[in-house]
């Protein structure tokens, strides 16, 4: 039997403020277990929250810059639950009457649109970090409690169940990365957990009109994760229903190093989080005026920057999407060609050498010491003919070891090209004396015998002989 995968997002985004959401304490990641903390965030009988408004002007912005409707009415609700990591034993969240509704973002999956809904964005605060002794929750004998992200501000993003495979989940989730990279309400650290998503993830049988019984991952922290998490759960349901069982509904955890999923509670009836509105806090009012500020004041987005560096520098779609899938990269992109003679070669370097060895050295850009006008310089030369793309390569190694200019590393290392045509000339007239039979062949219509004849000067100048002068002369005297 066939299958349609049905997937919906719920994503927390960590907003990229100084203090958190309902007091002054620090929201600084790393610090001391239990260091930034205060009667607000843990929950004192008698203390009081106090909204931050940059919080509120966050949400707006990204729910802007996520083609939302902003709410000009919201308010904040208790959640309660009963959890180690919740002090209060509720956690102040939006329920009714959410910042942002609606909204989209728009994705490509092997050549294909697609367009994602956003259900809702609401304002939150974050709980507590339990800290297991094992690799898992499920295999911890105890864990200990860290208040430090306790109060800390958050956005959580609602997608619609719009997503039909694990490769759009990610798509969307890269996306959306980007969208609050680029205008700055996040750092989307993953690894540090300021970025992470719950998948919930059904199947139904082909036809069938109706979604499966859901089950929710919780606490995806890498695309990675996420594309591997679903793809495995995928199959775990199948399975089930193939054995004549039935999915039930739970929440479930994500082993990265088994690649499995594992139960962690069941889920079969919603749970009552006895929800109300939050006595402390007056419910929060938007106008129009402040929502224009905000719309006027968001930057070029990754869709449009795209487009634009597809328009301004001729660069195919799909280069230019790797481009600005994260602010760094495109930033560092735009510097450099602000330097370069030729673009096109500046992103050939980025997505290729450049990423290449970000990636093999677990880097980010932003970790590279070669400057975007070092890099600019680099292909300048290339372009000149004063370096070989082989040569440049040698002097890319170079670089990024303490970033010299490329302009005098190439004049150290002696690895100037040698475009002077009688230096050349003199090259082709000893190798086409030494290598008669080539010459016969080439002339015999073989034409691969010049490949070896360039070859063969390219060895006698150490590489530094211009590879199109060379092959122009060649034929030039064969002919």
């Amino acid at each position: 039997m066939k299958y349609i995968t049905v997937i919906g997002l719920e994503v927390h985004a960590e907003l990229k403020t100084k203090s958190k959401a309902f007091c002054s304490c620090s929201t600084e990641f790393g610090a001391e277990p239990n260091t930034h903390v205060c009667p607000v965030c843990l929950g004192m009988p008698g203390a009081l929250p106090v909204v931050n408004r940059q919080v509120v002007e966050f949400a707006i912005r990204a729910g802007l810059a996520l083609n939302c409707d902003i709410q000009r009415f919201n308010k904040f609700d208790r959640k309660n639950y009963f959890y180690p990591d919740l002090a209060k034993n509720y956690q102040i969240s939006q329920w009714e009457e959410p910042i942002c509704l609606g909204g989209h973002i728009d994705i490509n999956v092997d050549g294909k649109e697609k367009r994602v809904g956003i259900t809702r964005i609401h304002m939150e605060e974050d709980a507590g970090k339990l800290v297991h002794s094992g690799a898992t929750i499920s295999t911890s004998d105890s864990s200990a409690v860290d208040y430090n992200r306790a109060g800390v501000p958050l956005i959580e993003i609602v997608s619609e169940p719009d997503m039909r495979s694990a490769k759009e989940a990610r798509a969307y989730m890269e996306n959306l990365k980007a969208i609050l990279e680029y205008t700055d309400v996040c750092d989307c650290k993953m690894q540090e957990g300021s970025l992470r998503c719950d998948a919930n993830i059904s199947i139904m049988p082909e036809g069938a009109k109706e979604f499966g019984t859901r089950a929710e991952i919780k606490n995806l922290n890498s695309f990675r994760a996420l594309e591997r998490a679903i793809e495995y759960e995928v199959q775990r349901q199948q399975e089930v229903l193939e054995d004549g069982g039935h999915v039930v509904q739970e929440t479930r955890t994500w082993d990265d190093a088994k690649g499995i999923t594992l139960s962690m509670r069941s889920k079969e009836e919603a749970h009552d989080y006895r929800y109300f509105p939050d006595p402390d806090l007056l419910p929060i009012k938007v106008d129009d005026a402040w929502i224009a500020r905000v719309k006027a004041e968001l930057p070029e987005l990754p869709a449009q920057r795209q487009a634009r560096l597809m328009e301004q520098f001729n660069l195919p779609a799909y280069d230019a999407g790797l481009i600005v899938a994260t602010k760094a990269m495109a930033e560092y992109f735009d510097e450099a060609v602000k330097k370069a003679k030729d673009p096109k070669a500046v992103s050939n370097w980025l997505l290729g050498d450049i990423s290449a060895w970000l990636n093999n050295e677990n880097k980010e850009i932003g970790d590279l010491v070669i400057t975007p006008g070092n890099l600019a310089e680099l292909t300048n030369l290339i372009k000149e003919g004063v370096l070989s793309s082989k040569l440049a390569k040698k002097v890319f190694a170079e670089m990024l070891k303490d970033n010299k200019s490329p302009r005098q590393l190439v004049k150290d290392l002696g690895l100037e090209q040698v475009s002077d045509a009688g230096a050349i000339e003199k090259l082709v007239d000893e190798t086409l004396a030494e290598n008669p039979q080539s010459v016969a062949d080439y002339k015999a219509g073989k034409d691969k015998a010049i490949g070896f004849l360039v070859g063969q000067i390219m060895k006698k100048s150490r590489g530094k002989a211009n590879p199109p002068m060379v092959q122009e002369l060649l034929k030039k005297k064969m002919q």
